[in-house]
Order: C-alpha cells, then structure tokens, then sequence
C-alpha cells in the first residue's frame, strides 16, 4: 500500500529542452537532444522546443522518435498510437509527459 494517495510531478518546474538535430531514416524521424538531459528516474512535463521542420518530401507514415541520454523511444499520442510525420504540426513548442521508468513519451493535446 502507498504511503502517499499521489506522487509529485515537476517539482522544480517544467524542464525545456531542444531538438539539436532532426535525422530522417527508412523506419523513423529521429529528433535528437543534448545528451546531458538525463534525470534518472525522470516523471513528468516536458517542454520540447522544435526549431527546424522536418524536410519537405518525407513519408507522412513515418513515426517520430526522440532520443535522449541514450534512450532512442517513440512518440505517441493519447492512446498509444505512434505519432508520424502526418500528424506533426512543424516547428513551434510542444507539451509532452515523459515517464523513463514506465516507458512512455506522449504528446499531451
């Protein structure tokens, strides 16, 4: 039984990290970050700067991936489903849920 009814998410406010450099390849997007965001374990909101657009030309199915500290994990949207290319909306800021430990990155909206 828990000690607490809940656990505290971002207790030192959100984090802002940026995508350092977006690689297409045959199966995924990569966008790919700093190495040194590595909050081991790391529970909560994330805001994600993309300042570039993904090249013109590329497969819509594609799905995104980001890797982090190492960690190479798709992006998926309510529900489980992989976010790809089609559904990206392009360069501006992004709300997303990171939980390392239960293996989740999800676009929140």
């Amino acid at each position: 039984m828990a000690v607490f009814p809940y656990q505290y998410s971002n207790i030192n406010g959100i984090p802002c990290i940026e995508v350092r450099r977006i690689v297409v390849g045959t199966e995924s997007v990569n966008f790919q970050f700093k190495s040194d965001f590595d909050r081991n374990p790391f529970r909560g909101l994330l805001l994600v700067n993309v300042p570039e657009a993904i090249p013109d030309g590329t497969t819509d199915t594609l799905p995104i991936v980001f890797t982090m500290a190492g960690n190479t994990q798709n992006l998926t949207v309510a529900g489980g489903a992989n976010l790809t290319v089609a559904d990206f909306d392009g360069v501006g800021v992004y709300l997303i849920y990171y939980d390392r430990i239960a293996n989740v990155l999800q676009l929140i909206g």
